[in-house]
């Protein structure tokens, strides 16, 4: 072929790939291609700068060039190394197929040798292979590289949202992770679709990490991703992360149940009276509603059912109700303040938990670790296959994340029945308290449940500790509580002291035991 047919074009490529972060700069390959053309009297029709992966088919830049090489617009390329031009076969394979069919006469690199004969191509297509095998090999090792990351419990791509990427792990994000708690709980309560969440957390500053706003897919995504509750979902398969949880797995199942039930948000825009959905009908069970005549606020019944001869109750009238009938379960405001000093001492000298609970977690735990081995010396002996170990381990790490976490839970709250006592002595001292009713009505509906109006008198039955200490026969008006009110010390120093004694042969005393249901 003579000098003056040789049309040439220059075709360089670097791309951000790993395997390609060795490879000369696009102005190093060009300054060298450039020195070739000259020394082989090449004439050089265009250049083309790519900066896409050869990974796979369809770089915009090569395909346009191998269109004007079949229109004839040149017969060679100049390239660093034949690997710049494919690392695919469908690419090495268009390559190979213009030098067969003459569209392309020469292939020129500074570093490899080619021509069209038989021998020059079977050269340039074991040089693609050796491309290809390079890639594919690098791509299995990265992929055995994130395997390995993940059984060692380290996330091995991009941090999610509320986590970041620092030397190799993800750790949380103290500005987003809050955002991400509060968006799991606001969604358990039930109250919120997935776009209401969205249109409150993003107006919180809850963002991508590059800026733009979540659409309500994200949201759906992010409460469905385990990993922040101390789990990696990696390829279908559970792992225990060994970063710090963002939510408990707890919470994590119950958002999981609520999306299942696709719950409803409740009720918006309605006038907020203050016993509103509180009271139903002694009479007939309709529910009480309230409605203002001439300034002042009226309860009635809805009457929805069937007849009912209830009349109109103001509302100052039921508030008063109210603070009587509890007035008659709760405490009086002096001996509960003596029994909540008494109960701080007990907690002062129970300084250790028993550690049962505690050992048995534990037992269980290891337990679970014991199956989870098991199950993959199963898989690897190919008495599973892959879909069966996978659902297995996924529910044996679901359930040892739970204990795991109920073990931090009793290790943390040792002294949790001290602390329900407290709480439920306080409950009693704030009732007792001169207050607006707009405070108390939280704590009526912890004192009780069922709460009705029947001839303008309220009733209720007690729940939790109150309605125990009910039960316990030492309220009502009895003698006990009439000299205690009187005398809450020498009362205390009689009967109390009997209550007390039980703790010789169990140490959940009486005050324990009036808290060992709920508060809810």
């Amino acid at each position: 072929m003579n000098n003056h047919t040789r049309k040439f074009f220059i075709y360089t490529r670097k791309s951000t790939d790993t395997e390609d972060r060795q490879v000369r700069s696009i102005s190093d390959q060009l300054a060298e291609l450039k020195e070739l053309a000259v020394k082989e009297q090449i004439e050089v029709v265009d250049i083309f700068v790519e900066k896409q992966t050869a990974k796979a088919p369809g770089r915009p830049v090569f395909n346009e060039m191998l269109l004007r090489i079949e229109q004839g617009e040149a017969n060679g390329i100049l390239a660093w190394h034949p690997d710049r031009l494919a690392r695919n076969s469908v690419d090495g394979g268009k390559i190979i197929y213009l030098l067969d069919t003459e569209k392309l006469a020469e292939l020129k690199f500074p570093t490899f040798w080619c021509d069209p004969t038989p021998q020059g191509k079977f050269m340039l297509s074991i040089a693609f292979s050796q491309s290809k095998y390079y890639v594919d090999n690098l791509s299995e090792n990265i992929k055995r590289g994130k395997r390995n990351k993940v059984k060692d419990g380290i996330w091995p791509q991009m941090s999610p949202l509320g986590y970041l990427n620092v030397g190799g792990r993800i750790v949380v994000d103290k500005n987003i992770a809050p955002l991400i708690k509060k968006t799991f709980e606001a969604y358990s309560s039930g109250s919120f679709t997935l776009r209401e969440l969205r249109d409150k957390f993003n107006g919180l500053g809850l963002k991508r990490k590059s800026g733009k706003e979540l659409a309500v897919s994200n949201y759906q995504k992010l409460l469905k991703n385990p990993i922040y509750t101390g789990l990696m979902k990696y390829n279908g398969e559970i792992f225990e992360g060994k970063h710090e949880p963002i939510i408990t797995k707890k919470l994590f199942d119950f958002v999981q149940e609520v999306m299942m039930r696709k719950s409803k948000p409740k009720s918006r825009g309605l006038k907020p009276f203050l016993y509103r959905g509180f009271f139903r009908c002694g009479e007939c069970g309709c529910f009480i509603t309230t409605e203002t005549q001439k300034g002042h606020n009226y309860l009635r019944c809805t009457k929805r059912k069937n007849p009912c001869a209830q009349k109109y109750s103001r509302e100052e009238i039921i508030t008063s109700e109210i603070q009587k009938e509890i007035k008659k379960v709760s405490l009086p405001d002096d001996w509960a303040s003596w029994m909540l000093a008494e109960n701080r001492k007990d907690m002062l000298s129970e300084a250790q938990s028993s550690t049962l609970f505690a050992d048995k977690t534990k037992a269980d735990i290891s337990l679970l670790n014991s199956k989870i081995e098991k199950l993959m010396n199963a898989y690897l002996e190919n008495a599973l296959s892959l879909e069966e170990y996978r659902d297995a381990k996924n529910a044996l790490v679901s359930s040892k994340q739970l204990l795991k976490e109920k073990l931090s839970a009793f290790e943390q709250k040792a002294n949790n029945r001290f602390e329900l006592t407290e709480k439920f002595l306080k409950y009693n001292m704030e009732l007792a308290n001169e207050c607006t009713n707009e405070e108390k009505l939280h704590l009526y509906k912890k004192v009780g449940s069922n709460f009705q109006i029947k001839d303008r008198t309220v009733f209720f039955e007690p729940r939790g500790a109150w309605k125990n200490l009910l039960n316990s026969g030492i309220l009502g008006g009895n003698a006990f509580v009439s000299a205690l009110r009187a005398d809450p010390i020498s009362a205390s120093n009689s009967d109390f002291q009997f209550w007390r004694r039980g703790r010789d042969s169990n140490s959940r005393y009486l005050t324990v035991r009036w808290i060992s249901s709920p508060l809810h």
